[in-house]
């Protein structure tokens, strides 16, 4: 097995052929973030993004990786990635250690590993749920699975929202520079006052996403999906998908209008229509905490976190200068009682901050 390294940008027709039949030929490898569209829109942004390709005498598997440090390297967009691993022939035998030494690596870190990923899965430290809004079925049966309450619930609140603000509609893909730069000014509001760090003031992050949404591909897209009341945005999603699955990206909502729950509309407006666009699951990532992804929910499918280390000098020292914190903060995810805790104490922070 031959692998040599190069730039998400270098790479020939024929390699990304080969890359994206790899992903139609498993599911599990469906994700919109192990494509190659979003592999090249993050080599763009990122001098340090590179992919790992690996060849047998025809394309064998390709990882896409950035490198942070001398021989350290995280999945590709890690901070902003919800699906990572490597995709690859179905037939491919290797170990962890010759694919990180192909690449020059030593130590590979991975928030939210795919499934069947023997390579690293031994090497997980810490195993979540991703929830699955399940629409291979069409939306009608998916509505059938949730709880009657729930959907009763959101459908009354959606009503209420057409009498008392204006008529309710839902565009799945919508082109408008503005409302785009709404959703993205709605999504930093939501970050700021829930503590966490806000993703577009990174001005790579803010970028990458506009090249995103400029791709509009059967293979790959990144819709701007957007429900109005009274022809005004009230809430909407920007995020990517592959031919048959979508990912929870960037939801956000207009927050003087919370009392309607636009967000859960949306969601389900959203969910119809990407069945009605050939799309069989809405991938809401990581629930931990988090009350509308359980509501939604159809079913969950584990994502691992994680870190390879090759037995060298170079994976020591990092161990060193890592395990600490990554011990803490698993040990806090792993017990709702810490995160909730943890979770409280942001929000409060926050609201300090913003006053």
């Amino acid at each position: 097995m031959k692998i040599h390294v190069v730039r998400p940008g270098e790479l020939g027709d024929t390699e990304i052929a080969a890359w994206r039949a790899m992903q139609d030929a498993q599911p599990h490898l469906a994700n919109p973030f192990l494509s190659p569209e979003f592999a090249v829109a993050m080599g763009e942004v990122s001098p340090h993004a590179r992919v790992a390709v690996l060849d047998d005498g025809r394309p064998a598997g390709f990882l896409a990786y950035e490198l942070n440090g001398r021989g350290v390297g995280a999945a590709i967009g890690a901070w902003v990635s919800l699906g990572q691993g490597l995709v690859h022939r179905p037939d491919l035998e290797i170990t962890a250690d010759e694919l990180l030494g192909g690449a020059g690596l030593h130590v590979y870190e991975y928030g939210t590993l795919v499934q069947h990923q023997p390579w690293f899965e031994p090497f997980e430290t810490l195993s979540q749920e991703s929830v699955i809004v399940d629409v291979s079925n069409g939306f009608p049966a998916y509505l059938e699975g949730l709880s009657k309450q729930f959907v009763s619930n959101t459908f009354r609140k959606e009503r209420k929202l057409g009498r008392e603000v204006g008529e309710v509609s839902f565009d799945f893909d919508v082109r408008d520079e503005a409302t785009f730069r709404l959703l993205l000014e709605w999504k930093s509001g939501q970050y700021r006052a829930m503590g966490r760090p806000d993703r577009f003031a990174k001005h790579w992050v803010r970028e990458l996403a506009e090249r995103l949404w400029a791709i509009d591909t059967p293979a790959f897209a990144a819709p701007l999906s957007i429900l109005y009341a009274d022809g005004k945005p009230v809430a909407g999603h920007f995020g990517p998908r592959s031919s048959t699955v979508l990912v929870d990206w960037f939801p956000a909502y207009d927050p003087a209008l919370s009392r309607y729950s636009p967000g859960l509309i949306m969601h389900l407006r959203l969910s119809e229509a990407a069945a009605a666009h050939g799309v069989r699951s809405f991938d809401l990532s990581v629930g931990t905490g988090s009350q509308y992804k359980n509501s939604l929910r159809s079913h969950g499918l584990p994502v691992g976190e994680g870190i390879v280390r090759r037995r060298t000098a170079g994976a020591a020292a990092h161990w060193v200068r890592t395990e600490p914190v990554r011990r803490t903060r698993r040990f806090i995810l792993e017990s709702p009682v810490l995160y909730g805790a943890a979770d409280r104490l942001m929000r409060r922070m926050a609201r300090v901050r913003n006053r």
